[in-house]
């Protein structure tokens, strides 16, 4: 094997495995064929192109089964990070709740719908009473301290609805999917970075006095997920990004909803952003399809 084929190949990782079983020697040979003789390095316009064509075959190769049992399935999951997020910052306190928090995102993220769906509901239910300050099941210090994470008490923006809204969305979900026979797709190991991601109260961005704040890290992790959701569905033309986007946009607005006397421009501007992004999801997939001319 010389270097330049070594080194093709190593490109060639970017695309799907079964693209790489069907299409990768042939494609392989083409490069090989069109080198330049004594070449031992792919140009870099070669380089682009098989990186972009990777990425590419690997969101369309996302797009398979039902839109609607997928993107549902990726709503939920979306909505479990953001629920464990916001415990994981008081794991100290609550090592319990968070740890049965994680095994409800685990189950969902493995497609486990029937051990999630207990899970959730108690994971949700001790929530809530936190939220509202009250016990259940065990006895919990309230109000919970802050931790390195976050600055803040848990829930001390917070209320039981808004608590609730999140937890009665994944579960809502998950009683539909628990309807299919079908085995659900089995989600990324990146969806546990962003739970850190946020989990984080920082940066600062906004000012002290703010009595709704949101975190920097939080908007940061919201904005690149669903610019990829906007990505997918214009390269897939499908629609379970949208469906995605939507489910957990009506979490984010219920938030915004609850505390309407504290909002700010900021948090007008980000309510925007998502709004705007969902809809790119919903219009991308019936984009004109360009024809070469005869």
């Amino acid at each position: 094997m010389t270097a330049l084929e070594r080194r093709y190949r190593r490109l060639l990782l970017a695309y799907p495995r079964k693209y790489r079983a069907a299409h990768g020697d042939e494609l392989l040979d083409v490069l090989l064929e069109s080198a330049a003789p004594g070449r031992s390095v792919p140009e870099p316009r070669e380089v682009w192109g098989l990186l972009l064509g990777g990425v590419r075959s690997r969101i369309i190769d996302q797009a398979r089964g039902s839109a609607w049992v997928d993107g549902l399935h990726l709503g939920v999951t979306a909505a479990a990070v953001a629920n464990l997020a916001a415990l994981l910052p008081y794991a100290g306190s609550l090592p319990l709740w968070t740890a049965l928090s994680a095994l409800a995102l685990l189950a969902i993220s493995r497609g486990w719908v029937r051990t999630a769906i207990p899970l959730t509901g108690v994971v949700a239910a001790k929530a809530v009473a936190l939220a509202g300050g009250c016990q259940v099941f065990d006895l919990t210090l309230l109000p919970v301290p802050p931790s390195p994470l976050a600055r803040q008490m848990l829930f001390q923006f917070g209320s039981p609805l808004t608590v609730a809204a999140g937890y009665a969305l994944a579960l809502a979900g998950l009683l539909v999917l628990a309807r299919r026979r079908r085995p659900l797709r089995v989600r990324s190991w990146w969806w546990w970075a962003a739970v850190v991601a946020v989990a984080w109260s920082g940066p600062p961005w906004m000012p002290q006095d703010t009595v709704y704040p949101l975190s920097l890290s939080r908007v940061a992790v919201e904005v690149v997920v669903f610019g990829l959701a906007v990505t997918g569905a214009y390269l897939a033309r499908d629609l379970r990004w949208a469906l995605a986007s939507g489910l957990y946009l009506l979490v984010a607005s219920a938030e915004l909803i609850l505390h309407a006397g504290e909002l700010t421009r900021q948090h007008l501007a980000y309510w925007g952003l998502l709004v705007l992004l969902t809809l790119a999801c919903a219009f991308a997939p019936y984009r004109q399809r360009r024809h070469c001319l005869d």
